[in-house]
């Protein structure tokens, strides 16, 4: 058995120009995989997750219909349950 624990990458990383070595993203993931290695947490994947929000009740009665769906990445890690 496993406990999983989810981790959402936000959706706009941003460096500074002179920062930038091209694998920006890349070493963001790693930053993020090594911290939660040291807490005991496993990488297991990277999944793609696209959220609507529909409209609340007074805003249908108004004409709003649903939010475009955002696209979401999370990262996901397990341990093996105590």
């Amino acid at each position: 058995m496993f406990e999983y624990k989810m981790i959402q990458i936000p959706s706009d990383l941003a460096v500074q120009a002179k920062d930038s070595n091209g694998q920006d993203a890349a070493t963001y993931l790693e930053k993020v995989v090594n911290e939660q290695a040291r807490q005991g947490w496993e990488f297991y994947r990277i999944d793609s997750l696209s959220v609507e929000v529909k409209a609340g009740c007074l805003d249908a009665l108004k004409g709003k219909s649903a939010q475009a769906a955002t696209n979401y990445s999370v990262i996901s890690f397990r341990k093996e349950s105590q």
